[in-house]
């Protein structure tokens, strides 16, 4: 094997998230040799969640100049970008943008959603979601083709404008980032008849490759603008959270990993196509025949975000753990209503129980968050997904270790976190393919645990009323179909 996993060998990893872009530095061990972030801001209106997408080159340029500041530009051996799934844009032939950036969650495009899911609809039946929702990418295109009047436009997602950049030229998108754009996971390719029914000009999409594909080489003018060194392969990535996924080692049929960011992402492996009647699961190919079947939620710490602005959340930790409290809020973290474990639009916040004061307002969000995360689980393993294997948690939420073992509480099975839970390792990881390594031996060598939590068994047990009575209120309120509910109380019997 050459040396991409060795300590002489460099990856780098790059991830476009809701709040940040950020660049790592990874040796061929696991090594983290450097990281660094650039912020990023958007704007909401309602159900409208842009960015520019010029800040997404320039904080991720910035980015990789930083990390890359002490690093000996020969030991460079390839990158990868991870970015929001289903973030898209209009731009130019030349890649400049000609519209904003509308993010994962931008729900502007609800009207389009009907009309998308009937002439799609053995196409998505097919891949297994059987429809799509008003955030995915393609109802969001149409938005885009209807409200501006750029005749020679291409779609671009995120990830695609950083490639653009960084090699100077247009290059392939990956499966991963176009599954919500409707390009067929089975057969390859875009449904070109179903794209034309909904009026999609021909040429307008990229074309795509499977992730770990290597798309082309850093240009001259990218390594001015970022320090990678010119010539430095480009691997083709995928999306926030399967890079999680990656970066967690999560590869085998059954494992699972729990991206705790803004919202709550599930990404899994399973040896074959999950299908979900109810429309909320879809899946990503994997490595080796496998596929990745995984939801995104509405719900995650972008509630504790939103409720506790500023705050210092270490303190509001500490306090919330000496409560003991049990009451529970739903932590719907934006207004678009809920996208997974059940799909509801116009799903809103509540709280069960009487929280007195912040510390106890705080710890019914973080149990929410908790109790959200166990139905995902009960909903997955529901439609036969499988649910028995290792589970990771990685994003943001991670670093919080109060909540990792309340989660690891609820959930009632032991959870394991990475040394480094984020996205852009996991990217490093996949850009050690470029070198000559597999997917599965560049994540052996590569992906370092920090801890092992097991569940308390008494707070298991004083926990699961207080997650059954959550369950009930979801389905007292119609968003939570029965045979759901019923399955998770199955499940809780057990």
């Amino acid at each position: 094997m050459p040396d991409a996993l060795t300590g002489d060998a460099v990856h780098l990893g790059l991830d476009l998230g809701t709040q940040s872009a950020r660049a790592v530095a990874v040796d061929g061990t696991g090594r983290l040799l450097a990281a660094a972030s650039r912020p990023l801001t958007g704007r909401r209106d309602g159900v409208r969640h842009e960015q520019d997408p010029e800040q997404w080159w320039s904080a991720l340029a910035a980015a990789c100049r930083e990390a890359l500041a002490g690093i000996a530009p020969e030991r460079i051996r390839g990158l990868a970008v991870d970015a929001t799934s289903g973030t898209v844009l209009l731009a130019d032939r030349r890649g400049r943008p000609l519209t904003p950036g509308l993010m994962y969650d931008d729900g502007r495009a609800r009207a389009y959603t009907a009309r998308v899911n009937r002439a799609g609809e053995d196409v998505w039946t097919a891949l297994g979601y059987r429809a799509m929702q008003p955030t995915w990418a393609l109802p969001k295109l149409l938005w885009l083709l209807d409200n501006t009047d750029f005749p020679d436009a291409r779609l671009l997602h995120q990830a695609d404008l950083i490639t653009w950049r960084l090699a100077g030229r247009q290059v392939a998108t990956d499966a991963s980032h176009a599954l919500k754009t409707g390009y067929h996971l089975v057969d390859e390719r875009w449904p070109d008849g179903e794209l034309a029914r909904l009026g999609v000009p021909a040429g307008l999409l990229p074309d795509v490759v499977r992730p770990g594909t290597v798309l082309g080489t850093v240009c001259a003018g990218a390594r001015d603008e970022t320090g990678i060194p010119a010539g430095t392969p480009i691997v083709a990535g995928m999306t926030d959270g399967c890079a999680a996924q990656i970066g967690a080692s999560a590869l085998a049929p059954g494992a699972w990993n729990s991206v705790l960011g803004t919202t709550l992402v599930f990404k899994g492996v399973s040896p074959r196509l999950v299908r979900d009647p109810g429309g909320v699961v879809y899946c990503h190919r994997g490595p080796g025949g496998t596929w990745l079947p995984g939801g995104a939620s509405s719900s995650g710490a972008g509630a504790v975000a939103r409720r506790f602005p500023g705050a210092d959340l270490d303190a509001l930790t500490e306090a919330a753990a000496a409560t003991g409290s049990t009451a529970v809020a739903y932590p719907l973290a934006g207004t678009a209503g809920e996208r997974f474990p059940f799909r509801a639009p116009d799903a809103t916040p509540f709280v069960l129980g009487e929280p007195h004061g912040d510390a106890e307002e705080f710890h019914a969000l973080l149990l929410g968050v908790a109790c959200v995360e166990r139905l995902c689980f009960d909903y997955l393993d529901h439609i036969g997904a499988p649910v028995d294997g290792p589970l990771t948690l990685t994003g943001g939420g991670a670093r919080n270790a109060y909540w990792c073992r309340l989660r690891a509480d609820v959930l009632g099975r032991t959870v394991t976190l990475p040394e480094h839970a984020e996205s852009a390792t996991g990217m490093a990881v996949l850009a050690a393919t470029a070198s000559g390594a597999t997917l599965r031996e560049a994540a052996a060598a590569m992906v370092r645990t920090r801890e092992e939590l097991p569940p308390d068994p008494s707070r298991t047990a004083r926990l699961t009323p207080v997650y059954l009575g959550f369950v009930d209120e979801l389905t007292r309120r119609g968003l939570l179909d029965g045979a759901v509910a019923a399955h998770a109380r199955r499940k809780a019997q057990q």
